[in-house]
């Protein structure tokens, strides 16, 4: 086994623990995400053999091509696969097949789509909304101010479970800047869960800003390069 990605592994659950100390929080209240894009099946297999179970991909032909091959080893079979990348509608019915999660979420018809193709013998599709929280221009995401209405409509469709929130946020130049852009989603997701909408994820934070995110309440961390290296 790669005892680097063990190490790399242990550190960023260490970073989590760290964080979730200095914030007054249990450690087994954030999960953490394996971002495995672009990385070989061999690198994802050494992680699960670590005891990492939850894995994200953004590409979605990868994405399937990588969970079909890890579905046929009965030892993997309690892998938990995200969706955390754009979804066009021609891919929608390969997500609905295959992953078990969905974070990017950001309009009806995406959603709709997802509902239809969602296979019957299937769990309900986990399903975040994507929130374009400091307004990047080239950020995919539904507006703050229009986050609600989208919930309350993809709460409405069968084949859907809403889950939660989700924020890619522009990189910030500094600890404070990323905690305050963090903080905006989770008052966004408290004033959601206020009026009604039932949510038990707040998915923020990367690589570079994870111990900001966790300060500021995220469930799940999304962590790619600072377990599998540069790509």
């Amino acid at each position: 086994m790669n005892t680097i990605l063990q190490e790399n592994l242990l550190g960023v659950r260490q970073r989590i623990a760290r964080q979730c100390a200095a914030s007054g929080r249990d450690p087994g209240s954030v999960q953490l995400l394996a971002v495995s894009k672009t990385f070989p099946l061999s690198a994802i297999l050494e992680a699960y053999q670590a005891g990492q179970t939850r894995f994200g991909e953004n590409y979605i032909q990868e994405g399937v091509d990588k969970i079909l091959a890890c579905r046929a080893r009965p030892e993997c079979r309690d892998m938990e696969w995200h969706c955390i990348g754009p979804i066009q509608s021609n891919k929608t019915r390969l997500v609905a097949t295959h992953f078990d999660w969905v974070h990017s979420v950001d309009r009806l018809k995406i959603a709709q789509r997802l509902s239809e193709q969602r296979p019957q013998d299937m769990p309900p599709l986990n399903v975040c909304i994507q929130v374009n929280i400091d307004g990047g221009a080239n950020k995919a995401g539904v507006a703050p101010a229009d986050a609600l209405d989208l919930a309350r409509q993809v709460t409405a469709l069968p084949r859907l479970h809403l889950r939660g929130l989700m924020t890619i946020p522009e990189p910030a130049p500094d600890y404070a800047t990323a905690l305050a852009t963090h903080q905006a989603a989770k008052t966004l997701w408290d004033r959601m869960r206020d009026a009604g909408i039932a949510m038990d994820t707040l998915s923020l934070g990367m690589s570079a800003d994870l111990e900001a995110a966790v300060a500021a309440g995220s469930t799940m961390v999304r962590v790619g390069s600072a377990l599998f290296g540069s790509r």
